[in-house]
């Protein structure tokens, strides 16, 4: 079949979405499907209607292509594509809305509230340490951990660089120590829960996205009711949001506190596709090839 591997565009993470969308297109062509790479412009509307694909493979990460905006151009131009619809992607890329949806479900996640960023340099919103993060941003972009120690001042300074110097408002939330897992949900299965080990202590974007920074652990080495939960709640968070194909759900785990101290933070509709990313990860350690994991998703796709 035709398909368009939609990547690039003009997101904080458009590189990582070449990668992805590179790593896609061999293996479709592997696959023997014929393929069109498309890197999304202003003028997407018109090259995809010239395309006219059978199928729409979304390797776009970060807005537009992972907040339901280009999932509604798809849905106006009748054409397939691959991970989740309008609704569950305008939810899942602002956390905020994540919490609202997910919470009555019983998912736990960190308490957190919302600040206009000029408010940090009169003061705290919460004790120290706590995590500052943009509402909807992926890869960790923009997230920056405010303890007593960091050279932010006390209050924050407005010439410090961060967060606070590029978005308006931001999410505040408690900081909770321990361990970074992930778990990746692949046609209504959660695959498996991997302990991320970074050369920082936080998997930052450098850290996702740097050969070497970060220590994949798979399957993590974790008690077996800690294991059970993160794969319920990941699959729970999946099916709440109404994800399809592929999602990936990032917890923090502090182990003195048993299962009272397993948190989601986030559940990405987009999850990466690059030689280092989770998902394909996961995939393997359960028997899914890189080329059948872009098979499976096309084929949700067009169900």
């Amino acid at each position: 079949m035709h398909v368009v591997v939609l990547m690039g565009g003009w997101s904080a993470e458009r590189e990582v979405s070449l990668t992805s969308g590179k790593g896609i297109a061999a293996a479709c062509r592997a696959l023997g499907h014929r393929v069109t790479e498309i890197d999304m412009d202003r003028d997407i509307a018109a090259r995809l209607a010239e395309a006219a694909p059978d199928v729409v493979f979304n390797a776009l990460h970060g807005t537009p292509g992972e907040d339901g905006s280009v999932q509604g151009l798809l849905d106006l131009m009748g054409l397939k594509y691959t991970h989740s619809g309008v609704s569950t992607s305008a939810i899942a890329i602002d956390k905020e809305l994540t919490k609202l949806v997910l919470a009555p479900h019983g998912i736990r996640m960190p308490a957190g509230t919302i600040v206009a960023s000029e408010t940090l340099y009169a003061g705290d919103p919460l004790p120290r340490p706590y995590v500052l993060k943009p509402v909807n941003e992926g890869s960790s972009v923009g997230v920056a951990i405010v303890t007593d120690a960091s050279n932010y001042g006390n209050p924050i300074s407005a010439q410090a660089s961060g967060p606070w110097q590029v978005f308006p408002s931001l999410l505040a939330e408690p900081f909770i120590a321990g361990k970074e897992l992930t778990v990746a949900v692949l046609d209504d299965e959660a695959l498996a829960v991997t302990e991320l080990q970074t050369d920082t202590g936080f998997y930052d974007y450098e850290a996702k996205y740097t050969e070497g920074r970060t220590l994949h652990i798979c399957p993590a080495d974790l008690p077996p009711e800690i294991t059970a939960a993160c794969l319920k709640m990941a699959l729970d968070a999946h099916r709440a949001l109404g994800c399809k194909g592929t999602s990936r759900s990032d917890f923090r785990y502090d182990p003195a506190q048993g299962e009272g101290g397993l948190y989601l933070l986030e559940v990405n509709t987009q999850p990466g596709m690059t030689p280092l990313s989770l998902v394909p990860e996961q995939a393997r350690y359960r028997g899914i090839d890189y080329e059948s994991l872009v098979q499976r998703l096309i084929d949700a796709a067009l169900k």
